[in-house]
């Protein structure tokens, strides 16, 4: 079913087409593909750091360099996708198309392991330096992998969501409480598919076989695309209405070319206020904030109107409401910059705790069975997966009957909530590393070996707890992150407020690998000796934590501040009413 939302005005022989909404029929196809997208992505991924050491016979700070990379790349092309798929394609045929990308991508990352001459030789020397590294070919067919990862996830993240939304009505009480739950439970589903990436498929990529370990991730992104597809017939496919982008630009440089003219003293009466009336996007009500942006719509003797009320050059010439709408844009971004140390402290978690775990006592009780390095993130996704059927079921309902919020409490304050918690977490972190070291030099495990040193007696399961206040962590200001960047953009840009999530962990990424790059530098030259080497008994991980806590508490100051002089979207400072009436006013006089 077609969802048309171009503009255009009402008329007795042009009617819009009755939209039918199949909401939660919708969702085994939307979710179940997204479900075996994350496995197929998650299963390689989830891994990929000992792949490159082991496999590829990369240096570890060359693996994670490059995987923070990429990763970084993946998420910043996410906009790209999104502003695609918004201006030009439509999510439908954006998800259909980065799903075969995907596919592809995974499939020629299998195929290295599979095939000899794709990698390099195995290498028995516990000195990564005296292993022979890949030639430039190999690593280039390794490459290419990634790119088509990268172009699959750029039309994926932004788009799954705001698509599964896009199922519900949200002109109905049902709709909005489906759209609400939707967040929570895809979620859910998501943390389910990492569960298994990081047990059983991890599982198999490390003790039996990397060829038939990276093979299981291909073959659950070609389930995700025939399920993707299968549901065809039945979903609400919104058109695209050309760049929404195109609009805030105009904002900006009407605003600029204006700037020497003073604002009224009763702008929401004065200003240019048109708005076309079957627009996509909800009448917004007039805010104080970023008034320069107002003088967009100062009307001047040269501005030319058309019969409609619209002007006639939009370069000259802005409505309120697209004043409105980029200011809506514009007051996301310092939120959205707070996320970016809330990500680096989840990746912290991500990528050291496997190393914390490789030099820790693996071992389930006194049995044999050594539970692998990759697997412990999945403590991570328990607490989380535990938690958002509590929260959702039992702690909303609660809070909504105190509060009267339809959410229990506001968006902001759940992401502030999930912030606060990652500074938690890592100084859990830090004391938990500093107890690993310390028995390595007063207890070390005998028997126990690995090829980055020695082995402490300390039982990896001391890293759960700080795995289970990053679950929590996101379960908080993830979800809290998409429900807000959904809510608080304008309805036309959805698939960009999808790509802000991830472009915020691409910042993380980089901002991550920054920071590596500057201690490990720095600290190699000192005469305390490296925080991050090889080995890390020899290190200092606990005071990189530390580190990472002291930006955690700087951030989370910084939120607060924001959050107090955030006003969302919808929530004026002139009443929406008196807009409407001021429209209806200019309608009047040019129809």
């Amino acid at each position: 079913m077609e969802k048309k939302t171009a503009s255009f005005r009402d008329d007795d022989s042009e009617k819009e087409p009755e939209i039918n909404y199949r909401g939660v029929k919708a969702m085994p196809f939307i979710i179940g593909n997204e479900t075996f997208e994350k496995l197929g992505a998650i299963g390689t991924l989830s891994n990929l750091l000992i792949y490159l050491t082991s496999v590829f016979n990369l240096k570890h700070i060359s693996a994670v360099t490059l995987i923070n990379v990429f990763n970084g790349t993946t998420n910043f092309a996410t906009l790209l996708g999104a502003f695609l798929s918004d201006t030009y394609f439509g999510r439908y045929k954006t998800l259909g198309f980065s799903s075969i990308t995907s596919f592809l991508g995974l499939f020629v990352i299998a195929l290295t392991a599979v095939f000899k001459k794709l990698h390099p030789p195995h290498c028995e020397s516990k000195d990564i330096s005296q292993c022979i590294g890949p030639t430039g070919w190999q690593m280039a067919f390794l490459l290419s992998g990634f790119g088509l990862l990268i172009i699959g996830a750029a039309g994926i993240r932004p788009c799954n969501l705001a698509f599964g939304a896009d199922q519900f009505n949200p002109n109905t009480e049902s709709g909005k409480r489906g759209i609400n739950s939707f967040f929570n439970w895809y979620f859910f589903t998501l943390t389910f598919a990492q569960m298994v990436s990081v047990t059983l498929v991890v599982y198999v990529q490390s003790d039996i076989s990397w060829s038939i370990g990276l093979a299981i991730p291909a073959m659950f992104m070609l389930i995700s695309c025939f399920l993707f597809f299968g549901g065809t017939k039945i979903y609400v496919k919104v058109k695209p209405e050309g760049s929404p982008l195109t609009s805030i630009a105009q904002v900006l440089v009407v605003s600029i070319k204006k700037r020497r003219l003073k604002l009224p003293e009763q702008p929401w009466k004065s200003l240019f206020n048109y708005t076309p009336l079957k627009s996509i996007n909800s009448k917004l009500p007039y805010t104080h904030q970023f008034r320069f942006l107002d003088k967009a719509a100062i009307v001047t003797p040269e501005d030319q109107i058309k019969s409609d009320g619209s002007a006639v050059n939009p370069w000259n010439l802005c409505s309120v409401q697209q004043v409105q709408e980029a200011k809506c844009v514009i007051r996301v971004i310092p939120i959205w910059a707070a996320a970016i140390i809330y990500h680096v402290a989840i990746v912290e978690q991500q990528q050291f705790v496997v190393y914390q775990a490789l030099q820790s006592n693996r071992h389930v009780g006194t049995s044999n069975f050594q539970i692998p390095a990759a697997t412990y993130t999945i403590f991570s996704m328990l607490s989380l997966t535990l938690w958002i059927p509590i929260y959702d079921r039992i702690v909303v309902p609660l809070l909504r009957r105190i509060t009267g919020k339809e959410g229990g409490i506001t968006i902001l304050q759940r992401m502030g909530f999930g912030i606060f918690l990652t500074v938690l977490s890592s100084v859990v972190s830090a004391f938990i590393e500093k107890r690993r070291r310390n028995l390595v030099f007063t207890n070390p495990a005998l028997g126990l070996h690995s090829e980055r040193g020695l082995v402490s007696s300390m039982s990896a399961l001391w890293l759960v707890p700080q795995l289970s206040l990053a679950g929590l962590a996101e379960a908080f200001c993830a979800i809290g992150q998409v429900e807000f960047y959904y809510k608080q953009f304008p309805e036309n840009m959805r698939s960009i407020a999808g790509s802000f999530l991830f472009l915020g962990m691409a910042a993380s990424s980089y901002l991550n690998s920054l920071l590596i790059y500057i201690v490990h530098n720095t600290t190699g030259k000192a005469k305390t000796g490296n925080w991050l080497p090889e080995d890390l008994n020899k290190g200092k991980l606990d005071y990189f934590y530390f580190l990472i806590t002291a930006l955690g508490i700087m951030n989370v100051v910084y939120f607060i501040i924001c959050a107090r002089w955030y006003k969302y979207k919808g929530s004026g400072d002139t009443s929406s009413v008196e807009l409407e009436m001021e429209r209806k006013n200019v309608e009047k006089h040019f129809v």
